[in-house]
Formats: structure tokens, sequence, C-alpha cells
């Protein structure tokens, strides 16, 4: 026999094609699709903490013209007993008693 007849007879071994790690189609498929959600999912969480941080600089500004207020409304209060504590020490003023005050009608 030949040798091109034994090549025929012979049973056809299946040939292997070597693949490495990442060689097939399907793997590199989920590895893409993996990273994706990852890059979605962290797009996601910063729009959500952008969300809130926009939330907490309103809340912030709100608080800072509510202490702004108050300030002023302490500052014009300690304003008026500072002056009527001074006129009372330095000049010597007192507030009238109501029931001791008396009015003299003026005509026309």
């Amino acid at each position: 026999m030949s040798t091109v007849a034994e090549a025929a007879l012979a049973p056809r071994r299946k040939t292997r094609v070597a693949r490495g790690a990442f060689g097939g189609g399907i793997v590199w498929i989920v590895a893409v699709g993996l990273l994706l959600a990852g890059v979605v999912a962290i797009n996601v969480l910063v729009l959500r903490l952008n969300v809130e941080l926009d939330e907490l600089r309103r809340t912030r500004a709100e608080l800072k013209a509510d202490i702004a207020t108050t300030r002023a409304q302490l500052s014009s209060a300690s304003a008026n007993a500072r002056i009527e504590s001074e006129a009372a020490t330095k000049l010597g003023l007192a507030q009238a008693d109501p029931n001791a005050t008396t009015y003299v009608p003026l005509e026309p």
C-alpha cells in the first residue's frame, strides 16, 4: 500500500486550535459586558451622589440665610437693651411709670 492510500484510510484526527485564557469570543463578550456594566453602575452612583450633593448645598444655603436673619434680629434686640442700659447708667434716665403719667389737655 502506498502512503497516499494509508493516509486516506487512517482515521482522521481532529485538530485542536490552541486557545489561551482569553482566546474565545464568548469570554471576550462576557468580559466587555461586565466592564460596561461596571461603568454604568459607577455612573449611576455618581449621578445619585450629585443629586444628594445639590440637595445638601441648597439646605446649606437656606441655613446660612436663616443664620443671617437670626443674627440681624439678635443685633437689633441687643442694641435696644444696650441703649437702655447706657441711658440708665450714663445719663441717669429711667422709664416713666405709666400709672404716674398725667395728660394736659390742650385747646386749639
